[in-house]
């Protein structure tokens, strides 16, 4: 019998049944406090019945699991290395000759398929289902539709100013000053009637209004005329426009190059989105960190005050990857420092001191 290889698989079936135990219980507390969040926020909302809210927590409990996942890893590590030390089983393991490296790398090797798995199967089910919630939300809750839509022929945007619908097309977006360049403007009426056409150069998002540069206008039956300058009221933002886009969560993993590459082409700003598709590259590295980081905490002899110390530990070091993780990917986000770096600084940093911490105490 292969000792190492049967201990191996030992400790990798202790550390995935505490992992997911942890995990399964943070997902359902998520999901209860997502479902009284919605009640509070459903208020007087006549459509916002039990059901569809019910619909709405389920919808966005897939992303509430990838995102609970590190956190879910770290805790459920320290509880499966904490139990195997106080039952001394690790101890009868080194005294048999074991590293800890050797006893490590199971449950390191579990944590980093997990990591694949969740961005590569996982994240297209959750990113599908994030984005009926956010349709839902904004129906439902925010009384409105989406009104922005990105493809290979340009930005497409529909308004309406009270008589019906206007559609905006532009081709691309000038990258110097953001302007929208080769605008077509469609306007309807209710009975989705066209009653006007209007072509130009370019278009600028002001106070409450689009101005046309050098525009031409047609109706039916009457010839295009020229017009110069047009204002066209609008209730979108500036902001506005560029949150308008689809959010990165609810974009597959496979598909966020290819709507990178599509934003960036249009002339929009793809930070976000390069900022997330980096942040899951990452994550089986980062998986693979807090489990060097919980095994600082959990593998050492059981004493007094030992329990109080590995809690304190875990929620102090849940506590910094969070906060480490929001600070670092503002400062990518406003381009301070790269996206790459920004994405990568959590699951390194975790990464370096794990292993800095369990090299000095192994090899001293």
């Amino acid at each position: 019998m292969n000792i190492a290889a049967t201990l191996s698989r030992y400790i990798a079936r202790q550390f995935a049944g505490w992992c997911a135990g942890v995990f399964v219980a943070m997902v359902g507390v998520a999901f209860v406090i997502d479902v009284v969040e919605l009640l509070r926020r459903s208020g007087t909302k006549a459509e916002a019945t039990v059901a569809i809210l019910l619909q709405m927590a389920i919808f966005k409990l897939p992303y509430l699991a990838q995102e609970i996942l590190p956190f879910a890893m770290l805790f459920g590590s320290m509880l499966a290395f904490w139990r195997l030390t106080r039952s001394s089983e690790l101890l009868v393991a080194r005294a048999a000759g074991v590293s800890a490296w050797q006893f490590l790398a199971p449950a390191v090797l579990v944590a980093v398929a997990i990591g694949v798995l969740t961005i590569t199967v996982f994240n297209p089910v959750a990113s599908i289902l994030r984005n009926r919630y956010d349709g839902l939300e904004s129906r439902v809750l925010k009384g409105r539709t989406s009104d922005l839509a990105l493809s290979r022929t340009g930005l497409w945007l529909r308004q309406n100013d009270g008589h019906g619908p206007t559609i905006i097309h532009a081709t691309r977006v000038a990258p110097d000053d953001g302007r929208l360049l080769e605008i077509t403007v469609l306007q309807f009426r209710d009975d989705d009637r066209l009653v006007r056409r209007i072509d130009a150069a370019s278009a600028r998002l002001e106070e409450h209004q689009w101005r046309l540069s050098e525009a031409w206008s047609w109706r039916p039956g009457e010839q295009t005329t020229p017009i110069g300058e047009y204002v066209l009221p609008t209730t979108m933002t500036a902001r506005g426009l560029q949150d308008s886009f689809a959010a990165p969560e609810t974009i597959s993993f496979w598909e966020l190059p290819g709507f990178i590459s599509l934003l960036e082409t249009a002339g929009f700003s793809a930070h976000r989105h390069r900022l997330y598709w980096h942040s899951l590259l990452a994550q089986p590295i980062l998986l693979g960190a807090l489990v060097l980081i919980a095994a600082t905490f959990a593998l050492r002899q059981t004493r007094r005050g030992g329990t109080t110390w590995l809690i304190m530990g875990g929620v102090l070091t849940g506590f910094l990857l969070h906060f480490l993780s929001d600070v670092v990917f503002a400062l990518g986000l406003s381009a301070n420092i790269p996206i790459a770096l920004a994405a990568w600084t959590p699951a390194g940093v975790c990464l370096l001191i794990g292993a800095s911490i369990l090299l000095h105490a192994e090899d001293g």
